[in-house]
């Protein structure tokens, strides 16, 4: 049950924190392009790759804190979901090549995040 708490309450901050950055980013790029969600999910695939090593290798926390920060936090963050529609809705509407560029940038761009978080923590110790 403990875990169950966790991974809810991280994932209300994680949520908490994707609309936030999803209204900062319609501030500054407008509505055209889903910018708020590509960037959350490429963030969100740097924290992930960054954290989970950090939490597994270098800190050895507990499982209480990988659950809240990965499972929680970072499940409500990111947002596949999101991504998903959002590419369909650009493809449906059809800006095709906008909708095409998206998929591309929010896969490739996110594994990337993912490699670069993973490589920094190991370099960090």
């Amino acid at each position: 049950m403990n875990h169950i708490l966790l991974v809810g309450a991280g994932g209300a901050l994680g949520s908490v924190l994707r609309y936030l950055v999803g209204l900062w980013m319609l501030q500054r790029a407008g509505p055209a392009f889903p910018w708020g969600t590509l960037f959350v999910n490429v963030t969100g695939s740097f924290l992930i790759g960054f954290l989970a090593e950090f939490i597994m290798h270098k800190m050895g926390a507990s499982p209480e804190m990988r659950v809240f920060l990965i499972t929680g936090v970072l499940g409500g963050y990111t947002t596949f979901s999101a991504f998903s529609l959002d590419a369909i809705a650009l493809l449906e509407h059809g800006q095709t090549m906008s909708g095409l560029a998206y998929i591309v940038a929010s896969v490739g761009l996110s594994m990337l995040a993912v490699f670069a978080g993973l490589a920094l923590m190991r370099a960090m110790v």
